[in-house]
């Protein structure tokens, strides 16, 4: 069964027109949720998210907000899923092909759940990064279908074997490609701050409030490249990956090459969150 509009259908039920616009413009926006013992992680956060970034391409949802969620607890409830994510996006719908939006479109909102386990080896060991240029489009705070930037940068690392690619623009570091950065120094947090150029992560978001209740002083100010090579630690924290250590960058150890003290205070708080 999948999320199709406001009901639950089987999939092999569901046709999506050749002309819908997600299909052909990426005329979209999108969401993945995790989900832990049953339960939907920071769920209002993504709503939030999901509708602003509808509200942002004029995309007018067909459903409530409540009556989303609602039907994303019986999808749940209906794969008796205990761990694991809830992807759901919105397209403007079908109309023939042209680049304006269309007088009239029926929005199509529709919504799975995948099985996946924490990758909690990783989270332990840590993951490999490089940098790359950030060639996304200027309105980064939208989480839009459109993804061939990340894409690109994410298949770049993944030729050179590593977990994630970081991206800056002209010197000055934005994030992943498909996760927010954060640099610690001298015990400090640094993360870019937010606006058009980077996503409103909902983990960075968590992160921001484990760290006032530990007391780790956060900076949220752009730093260079020669900043980031000079970090203690790194770590990218995204729905999929929760705080994840970089423990080489562009084939150059972090530091000692190791996950970070503040780091891993950051994971246990995060952990502890959820419930694990």
């Amino acid at each position: 069964m999948i999320l199709y509009n406001d009901r639950l259908v089987d999939r092999e039920d569901v046709r999506i027109d050749i002309e819908d616009r997600g299909y052909q413009f990426g005329d979209g926006v999108y969401e993945v949720v995790s989900i832990y013992e049953g339960e939907i992680f920071r769920l209002q956060e993504h709503l939030t998210r999901f509708e602003y970034s509808a509200n942002q391409i004029g995309i007018t949802l067909p459903v409530t907000l409540e009556k989303l969620q609602d039907n994303l607890h019986k999808l749940i409830e209906h794969h008796q899923l205990s761990n694991g994510q809830i992807y759901f996006q919105v397209t403007r719908g079908y109309a023939p092909r042209n680049h304006p939006f269309p007088e009239e479109s029926h929005p199509v909102l529709t919504g799975y759940v995948t099985r996946r386990p924490r990758p909690v080896e990783s989270m332990k060991n840590g993951v490999a990064a490089i940098i790359t240029e950030d060639l996304r489009w200027l309105r980064c705070d939208i989480k839009s279908l459109n993804l061939l930037g990340s894409v690109l940068a994410k298949q770049k690392a993944a030729e050179q074997g590593a977990f994630e690619a970081i991206q800056h623009r002209n010197g000055t570091v934005t994030e992943g490609s498909a996760s927010n950065l954060f640099m610690v120094r001298d015990n400090k947090l640094y993360t870019h701050p937010l606006g058009n150029l980077i996503l409103g992560g909902i983990s960075r978001i968590v992160v921001l409030e484990l760290a006032a209740k530990l007391n780790i002083e956060v900076i949220e100010a752009p730093f260079s490249l020669e900043e980031l090579h000079q970090a203690d630690e790194l770590f990218l924290t995204s729905t999929t990956s929760e705080v994840m250590p970089i423990v080489t960058l562009d084939g150059k150890p972090v530091k000692n090459g190791t996950p970070g003290a503040v780091t891993k205070q950051l994971q246990e708080a995060f952990s502890a969150l959820i419930g694990f």
